[in-house]
């Protein structure tokens, strides 16, 4: 079981990025899969998760109303699409599937 996250970069204030997490090992549509996100000084928190069953979706407070989380079975991805970026949202972004499998991270900074 292997979990690849991408997409991170530098973006100013205001723009969207579109992170990717890919499944090696396992069939990502049969698992539940959750985004966090570690900040320097920061404990890590949870950004966003999405069931495997039903595919329903959960948000934290922080990135509710701009992000989205979605599963692209056919290519094993989970993407994590956040837009209106903040200084705030500056945090490494991992994905995750239980019992503890993580993906390594993927920086995103926002500054302008």
């Amino acid at each position: 079981v292997q979990l690849q996250a991408s997409g991170g970069g530098l973006v100013q204030p205001g723009g969207s990025l579109r992170l990717s997490c890919a499944a090696s090992g396992f069939t990502l549509e049969y698992y539940a899969i959750g985004w966090f996100r570690q900040a320097p000084g920061k404990e890590r928190e949870g950004v966003s998760c999405i069931t495997a069953r039903d595919g329903s979706t959960n948000y934290a407070a922080s990135v509710k109303g701009r992000s989205t989380i979605s599963k692209d079975n056919a290519k094993n991805i989970v993407y994590l699409q956040i837009s209106s970026l903040k200084p705030e949202d500056t945090a490494t972004y991992y994905c995750y599937t239980p019992p503890n499998n993580w993906g390594q991270g993927t920086q995103v900074t926002v500054s302008s």
